[in-house]
C-alpha cells in the first residue's frame, strides 16, 4: 500500500506504560502516531476525593461508571487494573523497582538475551522519564514496618521506596522540573495519601505528564473512549501492506464506530486488553497468531492484609501510597500501602484473618473470631475513618505458578497451567501481619473474597503474550515483534516473561524502551517531503 494512503504510520492500542513509551519514541522517529484508549481523559479535578465516589472511581460501563479503576473477577484470580489515558499509572502506587538478578536469569526467557545488561541503560532512561525519586518521609505505617524489620533482625533490608512523584515544595507549582521546560508545570506533593484514587494536586508523575505529553508535542494524537474490536491486514495475510483498525465508542450507549489504516500496530492494552483482543482475533482476522496466546499468565503472588487500630490518634493515611519496603528474603518483600482519609470503601470487603486449606476450616476460624472478639470486629467495620485507622500490608513473593487465559463465551476464562494453584493464604504474609498488628496494637484482617472463595487478588497481572524463539514457544520475539505478522508489536504487561517479584511498571517501561530503540527512523520518500 502506498505510504501516502495510510491514515497513520503506527496505531497504538492502549496508553499505559508500554503504549506511552511507544507513542513518544515513534513520534520522535518521525512517524505519524495515533493512540486509541478505551478509557477517559482525566484532569486533576476529575478524580474523586474518596473511593466512596464509585461513579468517578470505578470503571463499570454497565452501570455507567466511567472511572479509572477496574476490578475483574475470574475463577482463579481477581485483578485490579487501570483504565484511562495513562493506563495503570493513574491508579498505581508509584513504586519503581528494578528486579533482582533472579528475574533476568529466569529459565522462561534468559536464553533469549543477556537481559540484565541489555536492559540496564533502558531502566535508567525509564527512571528519568518517570521522575523517580526516593520517598523523603517515613510515616506512621513506615515506622512500624521499620520496627518490625528490627524485630526480625533485618534492619539493613528496610528502605524508602523509589517513586514517580514530584516532591518539590508542598503545594507549590513550578515550571517543568524534568524535561528542560518541555513538560507541563508540576506541583509539589502534599502527602495526602491519594495516589491510588487519582492525584488531584498535579504531583504524581502519571504518563500524561511525561511520555504522552511529550509525544503530543511531537505530533502524536490521542483518541480516548475508543475501544478497538478488530484488526485486519490489508491486501495480504500477514500485514506487509498494513492494517485496518476498527474501533467503537467505549462510553456511549449508541456505539459510534470507525476505522483507520496504518502501517504498523502496537498492542498495549495490558493483559486484560491485549490478550483478550488477540484471543478473539486469532479466531477471525489474525489466524496466524501463535497458539501460545493466553499462556504463562503470572502474578507477583500477592497477599493483602489490613491492620485496623481503634486509637483515634493514629493516622495511617498521610504520606504517599507506598513509602517504604522491607525485603524479607530473596523471594519476598512487604510494603505498607495507604489510601487517603475518608476512602473506606474497601472496608466492605474485609473480614477477620481466617487462614486454612479449605473453606470449612476458614469459616470455622472466621466464626470463632467473631464469637470470641465481637466488639473488636464491630469496631473494625464501624471505625470512624477506615483509611486513617487501617494500614494495608502488601506481601509479594516469587513463585513459578502460572495461569492460562482462554477465550470464553462472553470473555476470557482462567485455568491453572503449571505448578500449584495460586496461593490465597501465604503463611509468611499471615505471620508478618500478626507481628505488625502487635506493634501498632491493631487487628489484622483479610479480603472476604479470599477467605470465602479462595481467589487471590493481584494488581500485577502479567504474561499471556510472552517472548520466545518462535511461535511454538511464545507470542513475540525478543524484540517484541509478533510472530506471524509484519510491523506488529506487543508492549505491555502481557509481554513480561518471568515473575519480577516487584511492581512491574518500571520493567514494562524499560522493555518497551528497548523495543522502540530497535525501530529505525522513518524514511520519507521525496514526494512526501513537501
Amino acid at each position: 500500500m502506498d505510504l501516502k494512503k495510510f491514515d497513520y504510520d503506527y496505531i497504538i492500542i492502549g496508553s499505559g506504560f508500554g503504549g506511552s513509551v511507544s507513542a513518544l519514541r515513534l513520534s520522535e522517529k518521525g512517524y505519524r502516531v495515533l493512540v486509541l484508549e478505551k478509557g477517559k481523559w482525566f484532569r486533576s479535578s476529575d478524580f474523586p476525593k474518596t473511593n466512596w465516589n464509585l461513579k468517578r472511581w470505578l470503571w463499570v460501563p454497565a452501570l455507567r461508571f466511567f472511572g479509572f479503576f477496574k476490578v475483574t473477577y475470574f475463577r482463579h484470580i481477581s485483578i485490579l487494573s487501570g483504565v484511562g489515558v495513562g493506563g495503570g499509572s493513574l491508579m498505581y502506587a508509584n513504586t519503581l523497582h528494578i528486579p533482582k538478578s533472579e528475574y533476568f536469569e529466569a529459565k522462561s526467557w534468559s536464553h533469549l538475551a543477556d537481559w540484565e545488561n541489555e536492559l540496564k541503560p533502558h531502566y535508567q532512561t525509564a527512571l528519568h522519564m518517570l521522575g523517580a525519586a526516593e520517598s523523603p518521609r517515613l510515616e506512621v505505617g513506615d515506622l512500624a514496618l521499620q520496627k518490625l524489620s528490627s524485630e526480625l533482625g533485618k534492619e539493613d533490608l528496610f528502605q524508602p521506596t523509589n517513586v514517580a512523584v514530584y516532591f518539590g515544595e508542598p503545594d507549590k507549582t513550578v515550571p517543568d522540573p524534568y524535561f528542560n521546560g518541555e513538560g507541563p508545570e508540576r506541583t509539589g506533593c502534599n502527602f495526602c495519601g491519594g495516589c491510588m484514587i487519582g492525584c488531584q494536586y498535579n504531583a504524581k508523575n502519571t504518563l500524561d505528564k511525561n511520555y504522552l505529553y511529550l509525544a503530543q508535542k511531537k505530533g502524536a494524537e490521542i483518541k480516548p473512549e475508543s475501544e478497538v474490536y478488530d484488526v485486519r491486514p490489508l491486501n495480504d495475510q500477514h500485514g506487509e501492506d498494513g492494517y485496518r483498525i476498527y474501533w467503537r465508542k467505549a462510553t456511549s450507549l449508541f456505539k459510534k464506530r470507525g476505522s483507520f489504516t496504518c502501517r504498523g500496530i502496537i498492542f498495549s492494552g495490558g493483559v486484560l486488553g491485549s490478550v483478550s483482543l488477540l484471543l478473539k482475533l486469532q479466531e477471525s482476522s489474525l489466524p496466524s497468531l501463535s497458539n501460545r496466546i493466553g499462556h504463562f499468565i503470572r502474578t507477583n503472588s500477592e497477599s493483602l492484609s489490613g491492620i485496623t487500630v481503634y486509637d483515634k490518634q493514629t493516622v495511617f493515611s498521610d504520606g504517599i501510597a507506598i513509602g517504604s519496603i522491607l525485603q524479607i528474603d530473596e523471594y519476598s518483600h512487604v510494603e505498607p500501602v495507604r489510601y487517603p482519609a475518608g476512602s473506606g470503601a474497601w472496608r466492605l470487603l474485609m473480614a477477620p484473618m481466617a487462614h486454612g486449606r479449605n473453606i470449612l476450616v476458614r469459616i470455622r476460624i472466621f466464626l470463632w473470631d467473631w464469637l470470641s472478639q465481637p466488639i473488636k470486629n464491630l469496631k473494625v467495620y464501624f471505625v470512624d475513618d477506615w483509611a486513617k485507622r487501617t494500614q494495608i500490608l502488601l506481601f509479594m513473593q516469587t513463585i513459578n505458578t502460572t495461569l492460562r487465559f482462554s477465550k470464553g463465551l462472553f470473555r476470557m476464562k482462567s485455568g491453572i497451567a503449571s505448578g500449584e494453584t495460586l496461593p490465597t493464604f501465604i503463611p509468611e504474609a499471615k505471620d508478618l501481619a500478626e507481628k505488625y498488628a502487635k506493634i501498632v496494637n491493631g487487628k489484622p484482617t483479610t479480603l472476604l473474597t479470599e477467605m470465602i472463595l479462595s481467589i487471590p487478588l493481584t494488581a500485577h497481572i502479567l504474561g499471556g503474550a510472552v517472548m520466545g524463539e518462535s511461535g511454538e514457544e511464545g507470542v513475540i520475539d525478543k524484540y517484541n515483534r509478533v510472530f506471524g505478522y509484519k510491523n506488529m508489536y506487543v508492549c505491555d504487561g502481557s509481554m513480561i516473561s518471568a515473575n519480577p517479584g516487584v511492581n512491574p511498571a518500571l520493567t514494562i517501561t524499560a522493555i518497551s524502551e528497548r523495543a522502540m530503540s530497535r525501530i529505525q527512523n522513518k524514511e520519507i520518500p521525496p514526494d512526501l517531503n513537501e
